[in-house]
């Protein structure tokens, strides 16, 4: 325990671990970001909502456009064909079942249409600010394995070994700090291991 806690905050020394990188103004509206993040950067993400939440940035509005209308709205996006459907589709459920608004509960929000565990992780959190666990993502994956935080391969079963060793109080701070770390230092192909910070603490240098 204590050595994850010292990994933590050798993290939080280099990385602003209490903001995500997605950019929204509604908790719908991080709903679609984050439903357009998946295998795509955030970066690219908010690119496309800029000028995509100019023209729809409610339930309403999405529900009532083709899904053709959608695509090129987002056609830079990886996937943006199942995107669009689940857009749409997510948005009529939002109407029909919830009122309009996002619902706010892991149990909810997995029965939308797109919406899985990871993005209902970081929809509790930056939405709702309600931290309800830890989004595995690739680079909070990878991470987790180089780490010695899991050896799972499985994102639900990866959250579930972070969940047990993390005290409850980092939840939020690792969501970002794995994040921030995987893209900035820890590649997949080719991590800056010259320039990493917890380096002491990582199964793959030590296998090298």
């Amino acid at each position: 325990m204590k050595k994850v806690e010292e990994l933590i905050l050798e993290l939080s020394k280099r990385y602003d671990g209490d903001k995500g990188s997605l950019y929204f103004t509604t908790p719908f509206e991080l709903l679609v970001a984050v439903m357009l993040s998946a295998q795509c950067t955030d970066a690219r993400v908010n690119i496309v909502t800029k000028s995509l939440f100019k023209v729809a940035n409610t339930p309403e509005q999405f529900a009532k456009m083709k899904v053709e209308d959608i695509e090129k709205l987002i056609s830079s996006i990886s996937f943006y064909k199942n995107k669009s459907k689940h857009i749409k589709e997510c948005s009529i459920q939002i109407i029909e079942n919830f009122g309009g608004k996002v619902p706010e509960t892991m149990e909810e929000l997995t029965t939308l249409s797109g919406i899985g565990r990871k993005s209902a992780n970081v929809i509790m959190l930056e939405a709702f600010n309600n931290c309800q666990g830890i989004a595995v993502d690739t680079h909070a994956l990878r991470l987790s394995n180089r780490l010695g935080l899991s050896n799972e391969t499985d994102p639900l079963k990866v959250e579930q070994d972070l969940l047990k060793k993390i005290p409850k109080k980092y939840w939020k701070l690792v969501n970002h700090l794995l994040v921030y770390h995987g893209r900035e230092i820890c590649d997949a192909r080719k991590p800056k291991c010259d320039k990493c910070t917890v380096y002491k603490y990582c199964k793959y240098v030590k296998n090298k």
